[in-house]
């Protein structure tokens, strides 16, 4: 990403790294770096305000010590504890949510198996709908967990490879498999305190607060398709939703 150019006031008794520091923290306040957080290379600073590097990593360290950026080994300069964002009013799943963020998540598998469906989601599904495929999986992103999820899938997936159910989300395999498109979900929020299993999964403590998502999703014939949960760390994860006045017609 291509910034503007930056002028300094070489005779400022600011010093050059303390201006850098400020332009930085501005541009970053405006979401200039979104949708990955990541910020430019020290070598394009360098460039871009005419400085030696040591000048960009005095600028960069002040912002680390502001707890404003952090930097990742191997990786670059990234906004600190960037939120990750789930926009509520587009059909996405979980994982395509993360990726259009400019983000490389990925989903571990744990585990996979034919299952009968539960009397708690089978009104969810037909009416002659009895086994299921439950598929659980550990949504990961920069090597740190961020949700657990857990879906109830029509079993005609089962036939589908262990390679093709931890690498695409859920929508892209019941599309590939049932042949019809995935086209309303129903969704809830809610909270939950994280117990054994679940701080276990995500690496952190009993009792934290977690949000909760489920999920029910339908395909163009009607027919219920998924039913998921997903247990969620809430510090670096929001849910958004753009409204509108709705416009009433003159008459």
């Amino acid at each position: 990403m291509k910034q503007p150019s930056a002028t300094l006031l070489r005779e400022n008794p600011t010093a050059l790294y303390l201006q850098i520091a400020s332009v930085l923290r501005e541009e970053i306040s405006r979401g200039l770096y979104e949708p990955s957080g990541k910020l430019p290379s020290e070598a394009e600073l360098v460039s871009r305000f005419a400085v030696s590097r040591i000048t960009v990593r005095l600028a960069l360290d002040k912002l680390v010590e502001e707890r404003i950026v952090e930097r990742k080994q191997g990786k670059g300069t990234y906004v600190f504890n960037k939120q990750l964002r789930h926009g509520l009013d587009t059909l996405r799943s979980f994982h395509e949510s993360l990726v259009i963020q400019g983000l490389h998540p990925e989903m571990h598998l744990l585990s996979h198996q034919r299952v009968n469906i539960p009397d708690t989601v089978k009104n969810s599904f037909d009416s002659g709908t009895s086994e299921s495929l439950l598929i659980e999986r550990l949504h990961v992103v920069e090597g740190q967990p961020i949700a657990w999820g857990k879906s109830y899938l029509p079993i005609a997936l089962e036939a589908l490879s262990v390679d093709d159910i931890e690498r695409q989300p859920s929508y892209k395999l019941i599309e590939a498999v049932i042949g019809l498109q995935v086209v309303r979900a129903d969704l809830g929020i809610t909270a939950q305190l994280a117990d054994e299993l679940l701080a276990e999964r995500l690496k952190v403590g009993v009792g934290m607060p977690l949000l909760v998502m489920k999920r029910l999703s339908y395909l163009s014939n009607g027919a219920c398709c998924d039913h998921s949960v997903f247990y969620i760390r809430p510090e670096r994860y929001e849910f958004v939703l753009s409204s509108y006045f709705k416009l009433h017609e003159t008459r």
